[in-house]
């Protein structure tokens, strides 16, 4: 609590003799007079607000009652205090009072201590309310930085694991390794990149490939497809993991038609700030593991032949071509047309047979 001299007290009373009493009894406060209510709603909406009005209730013109209505209705002053002076005894008038926003009453004849109680009691309650207040406001100020920084790590997870992933994390503390048995995996690789990139501009070079990344990304999303990672680059995502989607091949082969298409429009649209890029795209579809792979720098990664046989789709595809495996082709080829590409040796696999998509379906 402030010390007495800081405190601002309002005397409202058109009796000289009862604001006599009251100035001698309150000593030590910075006191205004108003010998009407008039003068004292000109004092309380005034620069100098009180901290406590002292108000009567019966004065000649605007009396008590009014001028707590006034107060009490507006922002600026309706929060300040204010006790009653009163001669009259009457209940009804008290819980009148009350009901307009009374602090307390004081009855006259004045009693020293029980004037100077009441006063100290409600400037105590308002510095409390005031000091609760500040700490609310702290408090608020305090929740909203730690739900933008809540959010903010949100963000960051949601751009390195699934989803689900997130959530088990969250709700378990941990995420187990999950055999998928059915999924499809995508690869898709910039065509030329490294020899591209020896003669780009480190920061231009990134940038160019964050707005790729990026728009794979919003695609991916759309067929609710996850990408995986990204290593160089190559882009990998994945269908039916980590939640199990019986139109895992068909939604991915949705995707990387949309990644060449948009490669296509990106290229017939070049600034003078942008380069040519053409990709190759292959898939492959089956049961493969996945989890969390590291403690300190974690991603979630995918395991098994279904990934290595993805991932040789790609890097014996043609440029601007979709490669599928025949696994794939078993899911799709009926909703998709396809050109055998024929059989081909997958190291540590054996033979397969592969198909290029249709490139009817590129726009």
């Amino acid at each position: 609590m402030n010390g007495i001299h800081d405190y601002r007290l309002l005397i409202v009373d058109d009796a000289p003799e009862n604001i006599d009493v009251l100035q001698s009894l309150l000593q030590g406060f910075k006191l205004s007079i108003a010998l009407n209510g008039e003068k004292a709603l000109k004092l309380a909406f005034g620069p100098n607000k009180p901290d406590l009005i002292l108000l009567d209730i019966m004065m000649p013109g605007i009396d008590g009652y009014e001028v707590i209505t006034r107060l009490k209705a507006d922002e600026s002053t309706k929060e300040i205090p204010v006790i009653f002076i009163t001669a009259l005894s009457d209940s009804t008038d008290e819980t009148k009072g009350f009901a307009l926003g009374a602090a307390d009453y004081i009855s006259k004849p004045f009693q020293p201590d029980v004037v100077k109680a009441r006063v100290l009691t409600q400037l105590v309650l308002q510095a409390n309310k005031t000091e609760l207040m500040r700490l609310n406001a702290r408090l608020t100020e305090t929740n909203q930085i730690i739900e933008a920084e809540r959010k903010r790590a949100d963000d960051l997870l949601s751009n390195i694991l699934p989803d689900q992933v997130i959530k088990d994390l969250k709700e378990k503390g941990t995420t187990e390794p999950m055999l998928f048995k059915n999924a499809s995996v995508l690869f898709l690789d910039i065509v030329g990149f490294s020899k591209l990139a020896s003669h780009i501009e480190p920061r231009k070079l990134i940038t160019e490939l964050n707005e790729l990344f990026t728009s794979f990304d919003g695609i991916a999303d759309i067929y609710n497809c996850e990408r995986i990672k990204t290593i160089g680059d190559s882009y990998m995502a994945v269908c039916g993991v980590p939640e199990p989607n019986e139109k895992h091949a068909q939604l991915l082969m949705c995707a990387a038609i949309d990644f060449l298409s948009y490669i296509k429009e990106r290229n017939s649209a070049l600034t003078d700030e942008q380069h040519e890029f053409t990709i190759r795209v292959g898939m492959n579809s089956g049961p493969l593991v996945g989890g969390i792979v590291g403690t300190k720098k974690f991603i979630y990664d995918v395991f098994g032949d279904t990934v290595n046989i993805a991932s040789r789709m790609e890097s014996h595809g043609e440029s601007m071509r979709i490669m599928v495996s025949e696994n794939t082709y078993k899911l799709i080829g009926h909703i998709y047309s396809f050109e055998e590409r024929g059989i081909m040796q997958i190291k540590n696999i054996g033979e397969m047979k592969t198909y290029f998509l249709d490139n009817k379906y590129i726009m």
